[in-house]
């Protein structure tokens, strides 16, 4: 494995937040300065969005929920009639 040295010269905040995170995982600050470039700059982790989960609608037994947006066409078509000039 090669190894590169090299000189970076860190924003005091970043500096802390490297400094924190060296004294909570207990790292060395090298090991926390790598980490951190290969958590920012490596590959987008693929997560799935977080799921909603499903609810009940309240509806009536004789509503049929896949004849609502149907009904939602209709009656927007009825208000443009409505307003329209005779």
């Amino acid at each position: 494995m090669l190894f590169i040295r090299t000189t970076v010269t860190l924003d005091p905040d970043v500096e802390k937040l490297l400094h924190e995170r060296q004294y909570l995982t207990k790292k060395t600050f090298k090991a926390v300065l790598n980490d951190a470039l290969r958590a920012a700059l490596g590959p987008p982790q693929k997560t799935l969005p977080k799921l909603i989960p499903p609810t009940p609608m309240g509806l009536r037994t004789w509503i049929d929920p896949g004849g609502l947006s149907e009904l939602a066409d209709e009656l927007e078509a009825e208000t443009y009639l409505a307003s329209r000039p005779r």
